[in-house]
């Protein structure tokens, strides 16, 4: 009898083991699925996301050439003002000089027109006084109108380098 039993019980749990197992099997196939699932939506997500860095890290170096090319114009620009700006700086009088020497010769000619003035009004021999005083002022006059001269000669050189300058400065916009 027992090896009935035996067989009988065996019997009854053949098919709860067997049903068990299938549904063991279904949920290991559709948890199979689900991890496919899983791991494609992860590979894609990866790959997006790489995609996704990959086009930054391009725009990216994009910009930086950007920059790079704009700081390149920049120190040209900034070279060119530097000069421009030497230039203006330098722009002394080129005839500084000359002018400073006929400053002193004037200023050398009044000192001695002084005494000769007095020399006129105390002295007796006011014709000869009178004639150095007289050339005295010609040669003064003489020196001021060359100071004039070059006054007004320097003056168109400067006006015709700060012209040259104002259009470098304008053709940098």
């Amino acid at each position: 009898m027992q090896t009935q039993k035996q067989t009988w019980e065996q019997q009854q749990h053949q098919p709860q083991v067997q049903g068990v197992k299938n549904s063991e099997n279904i949920s290991h196939n559709e948890s199979q699925r689900k991890d496919d699932k899983e791991e494609e939506m992860s590979r894609s997500a990866l790959t997006s996301f790489r995609e996704k860095e990959e086009e930054i890290e391009r725009k990216k170096m994009e910009v930086r050439e950007k920059v790079q090319a704009q700081l390149g114009r920049v120190e040209e620009e900034s070279k060119r003002l530097a000069e421009i700006r030497q230039e203006l700086e330098a722009l002394a009088d080129p005839m500084k000089k000359e002018i400073g020497l006929l400053r002193k010769k004037i200023d050398g000619v009044n000192r001695e027109l002084k005494p000769l003035g007095q020399t006129c009004q105390k002295k007796k021999e006011y014709k000869e006084a009178l004639e150095a005083f007289n050339e005295k002022n010609r040669e003064k006059a003489q020196l001021i109108t060359k100071l004039m001269e070059l006054l007004s000669e320097s003056e168109k050189l400067r006006m015709k380098k700060l012209e040259e300058l104002s259009k470098n400065i304008d053709s940098l916009h």
